[in-house]
C-alpha cells in the first residue's frame, strides 16, 4: 500500500474525494458565466438608464419650452384683453371676479376700487349685476341707460355662461373653474346716431307728406275756388256748382286720409258692422265725384244682411279709393257698378264687394304692382289709394283681388269673413 502525500494511503481515499476538483471547476465555471451575464445585464441597465436620462432631459426641456410658450401666450392674451375696446369681466363658479380689464373699469367708473364679487361691483357701479344674473340662464343681452358726470350713457351688457370642467378635473386646480364672462360696450354714440337717423326719417317723411299733399290738394283747391266764384256769379246754377264743390271737398278728405293712413298708421277699432249699409254710404259719399267726371255710378245690394267685424270709416275709405281709381280710368259716359253679395265657402259664409268699371283695363305687368305704395300706373297720382286699400283689408282680415282685360274694364273684389 502506497502512502499518499498527506500520509493517507491512496487505496483508502474515497471516490468523492477524487471528483471534488472537477466539481469545483464546474462550479467556478458556472460562477464565471453567471458573473458575465450579470455584467452584461448591468451594462444594459446602465445604457437604459442613460437613455432614460436623455429622454427625461428632452422632455423636461420640452416642458420648459411649453411652459414658457404658455406664459407668453397668457401674457399676449392678457395684453389683448387689456387693450380691447370693450369691457371684459370674468367670474368663476364661486362668483368671484377673476379678471376685469381696464376698459371695464372705465365703463363702470370703478377707478382703482377693489372689487372681488358681483355684490361689490353692483355696490360701486350703477349697474345691478346681481339682478341681471338672477334673471339670466345661459346668456343675456341687455341695454342700460346710466347717468354719469358727462350726461347719460348707454351700455350694452352681454352675459355668456361658460362650460365648467368636471369636479374631478377641478380637484387638481388651485382655484374654481370659470363660470361666466360679461362683455360691456359703450353704445352711446350708436344710440345718438339712431336718434338722429330717426329724426332725419321723420323729417323726410314730413317732407314727403307735404309734397304729396301739395300735389294732391292743389288741383281740387283750384277747382273749388272756381266753383265758389261761379256760385257767386250765377246763383241760378248754385245746385250744380255745389255738387262740384262737394266733390272737391270729398276728394281732399280722401287724399288726407290716405296720406295719414300710409305715413302715420292706424289702429282701427273693429266692431260688428252692416257691410251693405256701410258700402252704400261710401257710394253715396263718392257720388258727386262721379257726377263731376260724367261717369254713371250705381249700387246693387245683397238680398241678405251681411254683418262683418269692421270699421265704418275704414270701409268707406276703401270704397272711396276704389271708385276714385275707377273714375280716373273710365272715360265720360262709362259706368261703375258697386255690388255686395254673400257666398258660401266650405260651409262658411263670406261677404263680397265688387267694384266694376267699363274703363280701359290694364295689362298683367301693371296688376302685379297695383297695391305697392308709391306705384302709379299713369304717373299722375302718388300711388297711395290702392296701397291703403290693401292695408285696410288686412286689418279687416280680408282679401283684395283684381281682374282686368285691356279695353274691357276692371273689377276689384273684396272678400270679408262674416259673423
Amino acid at each position: 500500500m502506497l502512502p499518499s502525500s498527506h500520509g493517507v494511503p491512496i487505496n483508502e481515499v474515497g471516490p468523492e474525494a477524487l471528483h471534488s476538483p472537477r466539481m469545483l471547476a464546474d462550479a467556478f465555471s458556472e460562477f464565471i458565466s453567471a458573473s458575465s451575464l450579470l455584467e452584461a445585464s448591468y451594462r444594459d441597465l446602465q445604457q437604459e438608464v442613460a437613455h432614460l436620462g436623455v429622454e427625461l432631459a428632452e422632455r423636461n426641456a420640452a416642458l420648459s419650452r411649453s411652459l414658457a410658450e404658455n406664459g407668453r401666450m397668457r401674457a399676449a392674451l392678457q395684453q389683448m384683453i387689456d387693450s380691447m375696446p370693450c369691457g371684459v369681466l370674468v367670474l368663476d363658479t364661486a362668483e368671484t371676479i377673476v379678471m376685469i380689464n381696464p376698459e371695464g373699469r372705465r365703463l363702470l367708473e370703478l377707478g382703482r376700487a377693489p372689487v372681488r364679487s358681483l355684490r361689490d361691483l353692483s355696490a360701486i357701479s350703477q349697474v345691478d349685476f346681481e339682478s341681471l344674473m338672477a334673471g339670466a340662464e345661459d346668456h343675456l343681452d341687455n341695454e342700460l341707460c346710466i347717468a354719469s358726470a358727462t350726461g347719460k350713457r348707454w351700455l350694452a351688457i352681454g352675459y355668456r355662461k361658460l362650460s365648467c370642467v368636471s369636479a374631478s378635473q377641478a380637484q387638481g386646480s388651485e382655484r374654481p373653474p370659470l363660470q361666466s364672462i360679461w362683455i360691456l360696450r359703450d353704445i352711446t354714440a350708436n344710440k345718438q346716431a339712431e336718434q338722429e337717423r330717426e329724426a332725419a326719417r321723420s323729417a323726410m317723411a314730413l317732407a314727403e307728406v307735404s309734397t304729396i299733399l301739395a300735389h294732391e290738394i292743389r288741383n281740387p283747391l283750384a277747382s273749388m275756388e272756381l266753383f265758389a266764384g261761379l256760385i257767386a256769379e250765377d246763383p241760378e246754377q248754385t245746385s250744380l256748382w255745389l255738387s262740384n264743390l262737394r266733390a272737391g271737398i270729398r276728394l281732399l278728405s280722401g287724399t288726407v286720409n290716405n296720406v295719414l293712413s300710409i305715413h302715420c298708421g292706424s289702429n282701427s277699432q273693429l266692431a260688428p258692422t252692416d257691410l251693405t249699409a256701410c258700402v252704400q254710404s261710401g257710394v253715396e259719399f263718392v257720388q258727386p265725384i262721379a257726377e263731376q267726371a260724367g261717369v254713371s255710378l250705381s249700387f246693387q245690394a245683397a238680398e241678405d244682411r251681411l254683418t262683418i267685424q269692421g270699421n265704418e270709416n275704414g270701409l268707406r275709405q276703401i270704397i272711396l279709393n276704389l271708385v276714385c281709381n275707377a273714375i280716373r280710368h273710365t272715360p265720360a259716359g262709362g259706368k261703375i257698378t258697386v255690388t255686395t253679395l254673400g257666398i258660401s265657402q266650405t260651409g262658411k259664409m263670406r261677404a263680397l264687394v265688387e267694384v266694376t268699371d267699363t274703363g280701359c283695363g290694364m295689362p298683367e305687368h301693371i296688376m302685379q304692382h297695383l297695391f305697392e305704395a308709391g306705384f302709379s300706373a299713369d304717373g299722375n297720382t302718388p300711388g297711395l289709394g290702392l296701397a291703403v286699400c290693401k292695408r285696410l283689408m288686412k286689418q279687416h282680415d280680408g282679401e283684395i283681388r283684381v281682374f282686368s282685360r285691356m279695353n274691357f274694364g276692371s273689377t276689384f273684389q273684396l272678400e270679408f269673413p262674416t259673423l
